[in-house]
């Protein structure tokens, strides 16, 4: 019922595979790619070439957030890596429909995000072509910031609209996910939560995504 999608924006690239295979047999759902381009967001992080190489590591569903501009430049190269799930920003793609509808001739899962200050609105008309609804919890570019919590609104209205008309996308959240925030995030709605930052960093890398999904399943139980 709970997805944990580590990002490896966090990891420690010159342990890539050890840390990789370290998460996977933690209990990893998804492994995470935020793909950065200097444009969309300051940085620029990495390409279908890292997606590529983890591909042949491990089997777990790759996802990745796209945050460029015009991500349709990117969606074969990103296809042929062996990636699973492409998420584009509606602020950048100039035809999401469309986007969204390249992503699935493709033979991939197709997600939308929006940054923290967009409305659930800007993505009312697409969320019936959707495998994946990504929610920002933080201002998308940079690892390791604070979770917002009046994100927690936007995880609140996109399950009520997923109930109220039989939507099937996940909820995946970004952005300060730890102990802390995971039971306030699955309590909210969400199914799928991206953790770079407190896995990663953390003493003990497997001790610490299983901490995450543990707190995640504890937020189910409690009431709204």
């Amino acid at each position: 019922m709970v997805k944990i999608a580590p990002s490896i924006l966090s990891a420690d690239f010159s342990q890539l595979k050890e840390q990789v295979k370290t998460v996977e047999e933690a209990g990893a759902d998804w492994i995470h790619f935020d793909v950065m381009d200097g444009h969309f967001v300051p940085q620029i992080t990495f390409g279908p070439i890292v997606a590529r190489g983890v591909r042949k590591i491990t089997k777990r569903f790759l996802d990745a957030h796209l945050m460029v501009h015009t991500p349709d430049r990117f969606l074969e190269e990103f296809q042929k890596a062996g990636i699973n799930q492409l998420t584009v920003h509606v602020e950048a793609a100039l035809h999401l429909w469309q986007t969204l509808q390249r992503i699935h001739e493709l033979g991939l899962k197709a997600g939308v995000t929006m940054n923290p200050a967009t409305p659930v609105d800007w993505i009312h008309n697409v969320l019936h072509k959707v495998d994946n609804v990504l929610v920002m919890t933080v201002e998308p570019g940079y690892g390791g910031q604070t979770f917002l919590p009046e994100m927690l609104k936007k995880v609140e209205a996109l399950r009520e609209l997923k109930i109220k008309y039989g939507y099937t996308y996940e909820i995946e959240v970004d952005g300060g996910i730890d102990t802390q925030t995971a039971p306030l995030v699955t309590r909210a709605g969400a199914t799928v939560l991206v953790s770079g930052s407190s896995i990663f960093n953390a003493k003990d890398v497997s001790a610490a995504l299983k901490d995450i999904k543990k707190a995640a399943l504890n937020g189910l139980n409690q009431k709204v």
